[in-house]
């Protein structure tokens, strides 16, 4: 029996988001030194929209920290024995705690803004107008910071959404202040802190969605399994393909693991590196497990029941 496995893309993936750890850096302390000014605007000014866009900076400050976290624990890869894998996986869980956090913020900004509807508050609309346009300006800046990496990282995507979605609640913030301070209409403030909370809740979802994807191991969604095995039984020398896997470590890290039986005579060394090229050029999967076994061999009947 011969056995082969390909990790070489364990170098990349330590880790997809640690190529924007100072941008993200730099982005926390640009949000993190803002969200006080935001926070006693909004409460200078009794504005809810402002003051909720104060509570989507602090989650941003909170997710960006965790961020930098996970990326910096992944760093220590297979430093214990005991984590084979390193901590490759505290990425995928800030993302999930990122979308836990949005979730409860747009639920609180819908719950006070229709509360407010029907008994508004006075809202000064000036000091509004001012805080509301110095943070989308920060908010631009951190937004330009980020971009680059939304596809590279889960983790990176989730600050990148957080800080995406405050942009655009700081739109929403400068827009409300106008109309206040033109018309006087301060039901304005607590109609667009409602457009803010329905914008973040789909958001949060969607990244909530993802992250727990990875977390029950479920294959990629862009991978189709039952035509890899197709494919991999396909090849020349191949008898016979079971317990095949294919799941996310962490973002940019596809994993599997294989059993591939030969036929009578063929070449246990080529069927390996066949199988492993093709993992590799099809479907992007540098870390593969594969286990060839010889026609003859009857010590895996019962892994020949499970998966593919």
């Amino acid at each position: 029996m011969a056995d082969g496995h390909d990790h070489g893309s364990a170098a990349v993936a330590q880790h997809a988001g640690a190529a924007y750890k100072r941008r993200l850096l730099a982005a926390f302390c640009l949000i993190g030194g803002f969200f006080l000014v935001e926070l006693v605007g909004g409460l200078l000014a009794n504005s809810l929209a402002l003051l909720a866009d104060a509570g989507h900076m602090f989650t941003d400050v909170i997710g960006i920290g965790m961020a930098l976290a996970a990326i910096q624990a992944a760093s220590t890869h297979r430093a214990d024995p005991q984590r084979s894998f390193g901590l490759y996986r505290l990425e995928i869980l800030a993302a999930l705690a990122n979308a836990v956090l949005l979730t409860g913020l747009a639920g609180f900004i819908l719950y006070e803004s229709i509360r407010r509807l029907a008994e508004p508050p006075e809202v000064l609309g000036l000091p509004m107008l001012i805080v509301g346009t110095l943070g989308l300006l920060v908010n631009l800046v951190a937004f330009w910071l980020l971009r680059g990496g939304k596809d590279a990282s889960l983790n990176v995507q989730g600050a990148y959404l957080e800080v995406l979605a405050d942009l655009l609640s700081s739109v929403g913030v400068v827009t409300a202040a106008v109309i206040l301070q033109f018309t006087g209409l301060t039901r304005i403030d607590s109609i667009f802190a409602i457009g803010i909370g329905l914008f973040i809740l789909p958001r949060a979802w969607k990244l909530g969605g993802k992250a727990l994807r990875v977390l029950i191991q479920a294959a990629p969604a862009d991978i189709d399994v039952a035509g890899m095995n197709t494919e991999l039984a396909e090849l020349d020398g191949v008898a016979h393909v079971h317990d095949l896997h294919v799941w996310t470590l962490t973002s940019g890290m596809e994993v599997a693991s294989v059993h591939v039986r030969l036929q009578p005579g063929a070449d246990s060394h080529h069927t390996l590196d066949q199988t492993r090229a093709l993992l590799r050029t099809r479907h992007g999967i540098e870390h593969a497990t594969v286990q060839v076994e010889p026609d003859e061999h009857a010590g895996c009947d019962g892994c020949e029941t499970t998966g593919w």
